[in-house]
């Protein structure tokens, strides 16, 4: 009897052995084609150098940064503050605080404001929708200043939730003192920071994201156009926001989409607003041309299963958190090769996030990206005969292995 019972613990030893050395393994199939031996490397040419004080060009989806200059440098962002001010107005829409067709009184504080206006007059009751489109289109500082006062009471308190709202996503090198970007001492942003409040614009709210591509907004009898010359050069540009002032210089963060590929670009501290433009195309055109974006894993999609001792199950899934989007020049993404680490001996009970292995990317000897292989989903401790029949199982497997 004791050696049919070794070697039925055998058997299901080798089964599980087996299965641990055959677990799924991401394959990262893409239609290019691949070259053949006797074609050169890809070649990606020298990333362009701009006439600007900081810049940064990054993909939306991938998170990779393909040129930066002084991009955590904080600079006067002039009316790219007006981001943060639209973006905190959306998601206030999102969430049911305020409403499109919302009523807004508009004070004298806001009436008076220098700058670029929308031309709302003191008194009169406005939209939140019009104020939105004022601040993204016209750069309304009037604007800025309603909506300000409207969701926080007064600019002050709400220039301490865009604060809040900076801190959450991240941007370490911002801090905002207005809605504007009207000039104060310690009101700064870093390039890097803008991208992120841009990737977050887009992600977070794209059917408001939809009005910084209209290129025109009638108010009080009175249009006035995008500031956004890219709009009318590029029509794969659907955003975001124009900046200047004497201090800051012409600044422009732009975002545009060909074939799923959704680059963003931060320029700042420019001479005009024709070189505004002009330095955002040479980013996104050599961004583009050279290198190509691709999803091959949805944040939470099965990517392989594990063993799992002692578990009300016998197996859990796994995947990655963030999914895996990867950007590299063209011509590489066939030559990329995916291998799954896990860890030895994974015993319940498991909650859904705990990281059980690895995924590997590797472009010949390169490892190009990692990632934390989590349980997509709990697996409870099985009944106490379970366990004890696992642990004997798991003993013989250690023994033999």
């Amino acid at each position: 009897m004791l050696k049919k019972f070794l070697q039925a613990l055998l058997v299901s030893g080798s089964v599980i052995m087996s299965f641990a050395a055959t677990a799924q393994t991401p394959t990262l199939n893409a239609p290019m084609p691949v070259l053949d031996s006797a074609t050169a490397a890809p070649i990606v040419p020298t990333a362009p150098q701009l006439a600007a004080s900081s810049y940064l060009l990054i993909d939306a989806n991938s998170g990779k940064v393909l040129v930066e200059h002084n991009p955590d440098q904080p600079l006067p962002p002039a009316s790219l503050t007006k981001m943060m001010t639209s973006y905190i107005a959306s998601l206030e829409i999102q969430r049911g605080q305020i409403a499109e067709e919302d009523m807004v009184l508009i004070s004298e504080k806001a009436w008076r404001m220098g700058g670029s206006k929308m031309f709302i007059e003191v008194g009169t009751q406005v939209r939140v929708i019009d104020l939105l489109r004022g601040i993204i289109i016209q750069s309304g500082n009037d604007a800025s200043v309603a909506m300000a006062e409207h969701i926080a009471g007064s600019e002050e308190a709400f220039a301490d939730l865009m604060n809040s709202h900076a801190r959450r996503l991240g941007m370490s090198n911002t801090h905002f003192e207005n809605s504007t970007g009207w000039p104060a001492e310690g009101h700064v942003a870093s390039a890097r920071d803008l991208a992120t409040l841009a990737k977050a614009i887009i992600r977070d709210d794209p059917e408001h994201y939809e009005i910084y591509k209209e290129k025109e907004f009638l108010w009080h009898g009175i249009k006035q156009p995008n500031r956004n010359l890219m709009l009318w050069r590029d029509s794969t540009v659907d955003g975001l926001k124009t900046g200047h002032t004497e201090e800051a210089g012409y600044c422009l963060v732009a975002s545009a989409e060909r074939e799923g590929m959704r680059l963003i670009s931060v320029v700042m501290g420019t001479s005009s607003e024709a070189a505004r433009a002009a330095e955002t195309q040479k980013l996104l055109t050599w961004g583009f041309r050279f290198f190509e974006t691709r999803a091959f894993y949805q944040p939470g999609q099965v990517v392989s299963t594990a063993r799992v001792w002692a578990g009300a199950q016998d197996q859990v899934e796994l995947g990655l958190n963030e999914g895996l989007v990867m950007t590299m020049p063209r011509g590489q993404m066939d030559k990329l090769e995916a291998g799954v680490t896990m860890n030895n001996a994974i015993k319940a009970p498991i909650a859904a996030g705990d990281v059980l292995g690895q995924v590997e990317v590797k472009l010949g000897e390169e490892v190009v990206h990692t990632a934390p292989l989590v349980a997509l989903r709990a697996v409870e401790e099985a009944g106490i005969f379970g366990r004890l029949w696992d642990t004997v199982r798991l003993f013989f497997y250690n023994l033999f292995n």
